[in-house]
């Protein structure tokens, strides 16, 4: 079967996780999953998806939160795939720019049509203008920038394994760092290199 592009899904709810990999993965795309947004930025920095279809409310970061990192600092599409479709969740998916945002209950073959035209817009504006998808900066070349990007991950990873609020997790990290005799930033970007090390198969090196 043709790969027709790679994807990131995101749910909370394993089940539907499990039917939009497999329906996805089914209809010719590369899938990556995951069921938090935390994991899903780590995720994303790593494998550099084509487009995101994220669940909206979830613990920890959410869909929105996820969203605006991927638009900020990867220059990722996304879409959305949620159960509310009041005013307020509607305007924000519209602040944020999402491709498309679809409510549920949804059947997988709703959703592959929408996401292949989600690929095909994508494919049409790169051939006007090359795609700016900057390899992961190495350890060593790590810039003021990408230390300020890694700020929000740190925080959401704090949020997700303590179950902390945005700015209790914030607070944590700047401790921590103070008793690293460390600045907030660099101690952000250690705590996700350790994630992402530990996220790592056992036989990588």
């Amino acid at each position: 079967m043709s790969n027709k592009g790679k994807i990131l899904v995101v749910d909370d709810d394993r089940l539907v996780l499990a039917t939009l990999t497999y329906g996805l993965a089914q209809a010719g795309f590369e899938v990556i999953d995951a069921d938090n947004g935390d994991d899903a930025i780590l995720l994303a920095r790593e494998h550099r998806p084509e487009l995101a279809l994220l669940d909206i409310r979830m613990e920890g970061l959410s869909g929105f939160d996820v969203a605006a990192y991927l638009r900020e600092y990867l220059h990722i599409p996304f879409m959305f795939l949620s159960a509310f479709a009041d005013e307020e969740t509607v305007a924000k998916v519209k602040e944020l720019g999402a491709v498309a945002y679809l409510v549920k209950p949804l059947d997988i073959h709703q959703i592959v049509p929408a996401v292949e035209a989600a690929f095909a817009n994508r494919k049409q504006a790169a051939t006007a203008s090359p795609p700016a998808c900057a390899p992961v900066t190495p350890v060593a070349q790590v810039t003021q920038a990408t230390l300020h990007e890694l700020l929000p991950v740190a925080v959401g990873v704090l949020m997700h394994r303590y179950s902390l609020s945005r700015q209790d997790a914030l607070e944590r990290l700047q401790k921590l760092a103070a008793a690293e005799g460390r600045d907030t930033e660099l101690q952000a970007r250690l705590l996700v290199e350790a994630v992402e090390m530990l996220a790592q198969p056992a036989s990588v090196k």
